[in-house]
């Protein structure tokens, strides 16, 4: 018998995360098939397919190919998943189910609500169709040339809920914000379906801003949840999503450590890494290994505004990361680029040690009474940029041990 085929369609998946969900759900041969406009329809004849779930930029492109249209499917005008039974092949749209799972979950309601979807393409069709669905009192879409448009998007100051649809924001592209919320004058709920990074420059703003809101990651575990119950014709636990949702939270948030120079960085994140199987990246030894010299000569050298482009750059490319280790420098916290920078992916722990007791040798901002000054400075960046204060006045093991304790119980959620 042929085995089936299982997967993710669409054209660069290499942001995707929906392999290790299908996986956690017993589909162990699912897998990303990237294709080509013009290979679509070779593929789509394929007799093997057993389920694909479809991503941008098909999921339109794939409904002629569809021998059989799910209602929903059909009224949204998107399909994201195909199902081959016996010669012909059946499109749903399970992101639906997920985007209201989503929502909800953020406590987000569209009863009533004046909603602004931006983007136009397969995600925003489904977006209308579910704040439509949950009676919306208006939905309103954002494209770059339509009638409504980023240029006139003030005439929208009184929305209730903003959905972001397009993948501007997305890995590799992190940092990137589709509008300012500060266009908008009493949102209730923001929805960004971008799940990677976790916490988009749209995000943060929201939380900045004490907005509910959402990443899209638990409208894409909800989906797949979905779309193995069409692959396989049963039903999923409904605390599946759940576990697989806290699971995947864990793995791919990043530890962070920030703190004074001196105190234990370094040698705790080693301690972390031993701990945890998870690699250790540090923002000075990648300035080091960059440049060839050591920070002390490129303080002497170049100043310290150079040495802080640098760090603002190499902070931007392992905050974008998943599932490390981020050891930064002292004065990580006087670039306010780089809290989005670490936040984005990451949980931040602030290591403090007494001040009489952190070392001063190669350090060259905390000489003479340096340290002093550097923490009546720094105290307040500290307090602004952390998740969690850790002490670490006892031996390297117990503040391990502590991060460690504190990431396992929070971020999962």
């Amino acid at each position: 018998m042929t085995e089936k085929l299982y997967g993710l369609l669409g054209r660069k998946l290499g942001h995707s995360w929906s392999a290790p969900i299908h996986h956690a759900l017993g589909c162990e041969s699912y897998r990303l098939i990237e294709l080509e406009p013009e290979e679509l329809g070779a593929f789509l004849a394929r007799e093997d397919i057993g389920g694909l779930n479809v991503t941008i930029p098909y999921k339109r492109s794939v409904i002629p190919f569809c021998d059989v249209l799910d209602p929903l499917a059909r009224a949204i005008g998107s399909v994201n998943t195909i199902v081959r039974r016996g010669t012909k092949l059946y499109g749903f749209n399970t992101d639906a189910a997920g985007l209201l799972y989503m929502a909800k979950r953020a406590g987000i309601s569209f009863a009533g609500k004046k909603v602004v979807v931006l983007g136009s393409g397969g995600a925003s069709l489904t977006a209308q169709a579910v704040a439509r669905t949950e009676s919306a009192r208006e939905v309103i879409v954002v494209s770059r040339s339509g009638e409504t448009n980023y240029e006139n998007l003030p005439l929208h100051a009184d929305a209730d809920i903003l959905i972001n649809a397009t993948p501007v924001g997305m890995y590799p592209r992190c940092g990137e914000a589709p509008v300012d919320l500060g266009v908008f004058s009493h949102l209730s709920g923001v929805l960004d379906l971008i799940y990677n990074p976790r916490r988009t420059a749209l995000l943060l703003q929201a939380e900045l801003l004490g907005i509910p809101c959402s990443d899209g990651l638990p409208m894409l575990v909800a989906q797949a949840v979905a779309a193995e119950e069409h692959f396989f014709e049963k039903a999923i636990p409904a605390e599946k999503a759940e576990a697989i949702l806290s699971t995947l939270r864990s793995d791919m948030t990043n530890i962070v450590l920030i703190g004074m120079p001196g105190s234990g960085k370094t040698t705790v994140g080693d301690a972390l890494a031993a701990l945890t199987g998870r690699e250790a990246l540090d923002v000075d030894r990648e300035i080091v290994r960059r440049t060839g010299r050591s920070i002390p000569d490129i303080f002497r050298e170049d100043g310290e505004a150079a040495f802080r482009a640098l760090e603002r750059q190499v902070t931007a490319e392992l905050g974008a990361m998943s599932g490390k280790i981020i050891l930064t420098g002292g004065g990580v916290v006087k670039d306010p680029h780089n809290y989005a920078s670490l936040r984005q992916n990451g949980r931040i722990y602030h290591l403090w040690r007494s001040l009489e007791v952190l070392p001063v040798e190669g350090r060259p901002l905390s000489q003479g009474s340096g340290a002093e000054k550097l923490w009546a400075e720094r105290k307040p960046l500290y307090e602004a940029f952390r998740d969690v204060l850790i002490d670490n006045n006892d031996t390297v093991s117990a503040a391990a041990d502590a991060i460690w304790r504190d990431f396992y119980e929070n971020s999962g959620a």
